[in-house]
């Protein structure tokens, strides 16, 4: 009796230890980001803890599976090598944990949501991924981490001091004992795990509570969250995570979305063929635009280019990663959520890209980056495309003074002018800058005038943005910039001081701007409102040349006047968005929820389902290729 009321206490404490080392975790949380949370209020901040209970016992009973075995074998052979089992396995636990959280107090502060399976794409690259972080978090990291786990060491000290009663049963009683016991524990553990009797296992959406996101966030138990997020990285088939539509439909509605007369007589373009700059602007977001927001005083240079060039107001990005924007980019592709593209060499390779259709017409093709291009293989895209120089941070002179993750934007256009300056013939030469990706890279002698929420992004946008305008003077003074069309495009977005939430699809509009001598007097200075994303740079751009588009089917012609208007991106590892002129709404897959919603009710039900068709055609193309 005495074994079965001590067995009943540990099982007890088990659960108390974690609750205990979850609810540090969001103190140490809330402390980090002390500064962001005022917006949430102190009765949202207390009820985190309340409203976290449910998520957080059912991650304390799936960790305790491990310990209820080794406390078992404790009463099964009572000694200290035993014990010791115990002691090791739950402190290997509390490592784990702690090394999740501690990575998710400073992954958060870049990218404003909890740790997901992304990270997985960065530690392909262990190198890139501490480079793009600065300084401070790293030491961040390892701070959070030595006290979470020094709290769950103290507690685990404090909880499980004794080890288990001494009995007088024999050795051959103890072990069925111990067995039938620990069966009777794991089964009530398991069904905590699950939430539950209920059909429908507990989900991240328990813990939600809130309006505001940081305080959902926060609640939700980021061991829990995280591990769900692997079980979904680790999905042999993306289709499961894609919402159900028969494919007959699915075909039908695809088709109906792309049907439009694809002539018209629309042609901004004097020369039919430019040589073109493509610059690719990392992270810039259309809401810190001063000509696309009302965030005003940052990019004055672009601003002014803006009011002489083609600009597209409505146009988003097709995901939250670089080597996605720039699939999307030069090859007209839309995201599939839970898929990069160029890191599927077998199918990329199938699929045709600018500098490809316009290598028939004699262009040579250049991409130069300040940074490693070993991430996403964006670097490895490039090359099987066919791009006849391909340079990243190793072709840099040594003797130019770097950031910690790339060489500063002003160093990236000097490269990159002197490879045009080198250019025989006519080119599309590509740079992709880096300064404003954290942590944000540029001179320490650039003033900081940007303060509040956002400042250091905000802050290299202006350096950035100064660097652009130099860039820019320099190229006037050039043979070569009378016939040349200069394309500026961010990869993605980021966080502004006016949009925080990932799930806003504000959040994934960027700048799009057509620029040059070669065009006509009449559209300098002309703002197109349509709807579209980067994917549609494709059509839009090589049917000004005269080139055959139809080689980019998931490309529209942004210029055609009968052209549809709609934009599809994707949400972190498995969400997706979809806009159009009706409305727009993005949809969680983690959280099984939707997040943002404008349609009306005459018309929610058909353009959801225009997304859901999209989604599932696009991936059954994948599939095909």
């Amino acid at each position: 009796m005495n074994s079965l009321k001590h067995s009943f206490l540990q099982a007890l404490k088990l659960l108390l230890f974690w609750i205990l080392v979850f609810d540090f975790q969001r103190i140490l949380f809330s402390i980090h980001h002390w500064e962001s949370f005022n917006t949430v209020s102190w009765g949202d901040w207390f009820l985190t803890f309340v409203y976290s209970f449910r998520l957080d016992l059912a991650t304390g009973a799936f960790l305790s599976i491990l310990p209820l075995i080794t406390l078992a074998l404790c009463f099964v052979k009572p000694a200290k090598w035993t014990y010791r089992i115990f002691v090791v396995t739950m402190m290997t636990e509390v490592v784990l944990v702690s090394f999740i959280h501690s990575g998710e107090i400073n992954a958060y502060t870049e990218w404003k949501h909890k740790l997901t399976s992304r990270v997985f794409m960065h530690l392909s690259n262990p190198d890139e991924m501490f480079r793009s972080a600065d300084y401070s978090m790293t030491i961040w990291f390892f701070i959070y981490s030595i006290l979470e786990v020094v709290f769950g060491w103290r507690m685990l000290r404090w909880l499980f001091k004794a080890q288990a009663p001494q009995t007088r049963l024999k050795i051959g009683y103890r072990v069925p004992v111990a067995i039938v016991g620990m069966s009777v524990f794991m089964i009530p553990f398991i069904i905590l795990g699950r939430g539950g009797f209920q059909q429908i296992p507990i989900n991240i959406d328990s813990a939600y509570f809130s309006n505001n996101h940081l305080a959902n966030d926060l609640a939700v138990n980021s061991t829990y969250f995280f591990g769900n997020s692997y079980a979904l990285y680790n999905k042999i088939d993306i289709a499961a995570s894609l919402p159900k539509i028969d494919m007959d439909e699915a075909n039908e509605l695809v088709t109906q979305l792309y049907d439009y007369p694809r002539e018209h007589d629309v042609r901004i373009l004097d020369n039919k063929s430019p040589n073109i700059v493509m610059i690719i602007m990392e992270s810039w977001s259309a809401e810190a635009i001063g000509c696309l927001s009302e965030t005003k005083g940052a990019t004055n240079h672009f601003d002014k280019l803006a009011s002489e060039g083609v600009l597209f107001t409505n146009i988003y990005a097709t995901g939250t990663r670089s080597e996605i924007g720039n699939s999307s980019i030069f090859g007209g592709m839309l995201a599939i959520p839970g898929l990069s593209i160029s890191a599927r060499p077998e199918k990329h390779r199938k699929l045709p890209t600018l500098n490809q259709d316009l290598a028939t017409s004699g262009y040579s093709s250049h991409y130069i980056f300040s940074g490693d291009l070993k991430y996403g293989n964006i670097g490895g895209y490039f090359m099987d495309h066919g791009f006849d120089d391909v340079t990243d941070e190793n072709g840099f002179p040594s003797n130019i003074e770097r950031g910690k993750l790339n060489f500063y934007d002003e160093d990236l256009y000097r490269q990159l002018l002197i490879r045009i300056n080198a250019t025989q013939g006519k080119f599309m030469h590509c740079g992709f800058t880096g300064s404003t990706h954290s942590p944000f890279d540029q001179p320490k002698t650039k003033n900081q005038t940007w303060t509040g929420i956002e400042a250091p992004f905000m802050n290299s946008l202006i350096y950035a943005d100064e660097s652009l305008g130099k860039f820019i003077e320099q190229c006037k003074k050039e043979d070569w910039y009378e016939n040349t069309l200069f394309i500026f495009v961010a990869d993605h977005s980021h966080h502004t001081p006016k949009t925080q939430n990932m799930y806003d699809s504000d959040f994934y509009r960027i700048p799009l701007l057509l620029w040059g001598e070669p065009l006509k007097d009449e559209y300098k200075g002309v703002r197109i409102d349509k709807i579209g994303s980067q994917a549609d740079i494709a059509a839009t751009v090589m049917n000004q040349m005269n080139r055959d588009i139809s080689k980019y089917p998931w490309s529209k012609d942004l210029l055609n006047p009968k052209c549809p208007e709609f934009a599809l991106f994707t949400i972190l590892t498995n969400g997706y968005g979809w806009i159009t002129p009706k409305g727009r709404t993005t949809h969680a897959v983690e959280l099984k929820q939707t997040l943002q919603n404008t349609f009306d009710s005459k018309s929610e039900k058909l353009e959801i389902k225009k997304c859901h068709a999209l989604l599932n055609v696009l991936y059954e193309d994948y599939k095909s290729r």
